[in-house]
């Protein structure tokens, strides 16, 4: 009988997650990023497309439809999980581009907002890069940016 139960409840959760591509997790994750301290600038959401386009190769339309979906699945999503479940099975390499993309986001207005500084921790813990990793990628994109 729990046997039974187990599989019900595990058949109904796999179900409910998308089978989900990591671009559309890193792109939904940006999303959410940008608009984690209330509100999503227009500086925001086009480092994200620009970021978007230039690690993953894509063009201005392709870019366009990935925003969309991704904005689509962020607001579809209960929490973090569902995409960082799929960008922990990435490269190490992978994972680092990732918070650094964040971290670009973060900074490209210039101010880092507490909760933003926040998703990025959680983030970078929930896919397996180390605090010393994501401080240093913090300090490379702070500096680039010209931050002081």
């Amino acid at each position: 009988m729990f046997d039974a139960i187990t599989k019900l409840f595990s058949a109904k959760k796999k179900a409910d997650m998308p089978n989900l591509e990591p671009k559309l997790c890193v792109a939904a994750l940006l999303v959410h990023l940008s608009a984690v301290d209330g509100e999503s600038s227009d500086e925001e959401k086009e480092v994200i497309k620009k970021t978007l386009q230039s690690y993953y190769g894509l063009d201005p339309h392709e870019v366009k439809d990935l925003f969309k979906l991704a904005t689509e699945q962020n607001s579809e999503a209960v929490d973090l999980y569902a995409f960082t479940s799929v960008l922990n099975q990435l490269e190490v390499e992978e994972k680092h581009a990732i918070i650094n993309m964040m971290w670009q986001v973060v900074f490209v207005d210039q101010h880092n907002h507490e909760l933003e500084d926040n998703m990025v921790w959680r983030v970078a813990e929930l896919i397996g890069v180390s605090a010393r990793e994501r401080t240093m990628l913090r300090a490379e994109v702070r500096h680039a940016a010209k931050i002081k």
